[in-house]
């Protein structure tokens, strides 16, 4: 079951689901508009080894915008630190960015109940194009755990900023 935006709210004023900063007016009628954070990491090399750590070069998107090439993968960020332990946050792009050909997200829409952090984008773009920080880029919505909660505790919890792999 997906909360309405409405318990959303009432759930952040209860301290059951984190989104820090809270700006009543990118709630919706049942997600949270979130916010592209200012740090963008790309791979260094152009063929990427699952068995090992891949370098990453780290910048910051200008006020001015950069513009997204479709060749790569940027690990971007949320502004907003997000979560709970009592609810199942799934991200999803804004249709808006969606239809101008942006992914937020390549695989890992599924947030594990427990993971409060600014959660990391995987942004791909199928043409070029410009983002800047601060812009509202997808939602959230947040659904009901079902079952025995175990939180999450992995090597990502607590993160800040951008997080490249780390198979």
């Amino acid at each position: 079951m997906i909360l309405t935006g409405s318990k959303i709210k009432r759930e952040i004023k209860k301290g059951n689901i984190v989104v820090d900063p809270f700006f009543e007016n990118q709630l919706n009628p049942n997600s949270y508009d979130f916010r592209l954070g200012s740090t963008l990491k790309v791979y260094k090399n152009k063929i990427l080894d699952v068995k090992k750590y891949n370098p990453v070069e780290i910048f910051e998107i200008p006020k001015t915008g950069y513009v997204l090439n479709p060749d790569k993968v940027y690990l971007g960020h949320t502004i907003e630190i997000m979560g709970s332990k009592r609810f199942v946050p799934i991200i999803r792009g804004k249709s808006s960015i969606g239809r101008l050909g942006l992914f937020i997200h390549i695989t890992s829409d599924l947030i594990d109940v427990g993971s409060i952090n600014q959660w990391t984008l995987m942004l791909h773009a199928v043409q070029k194009i410009k983002v800047y920080p601060g812009m509202l880029i997808g939602q959230v919505t947040f659904w009901v755990v079902k079952g025995e909660v175990v939180l999450y505790n992995g090597k990502y919890q607590g993160s800040k900023g951008p997080q490249e792999s780390q198979i």
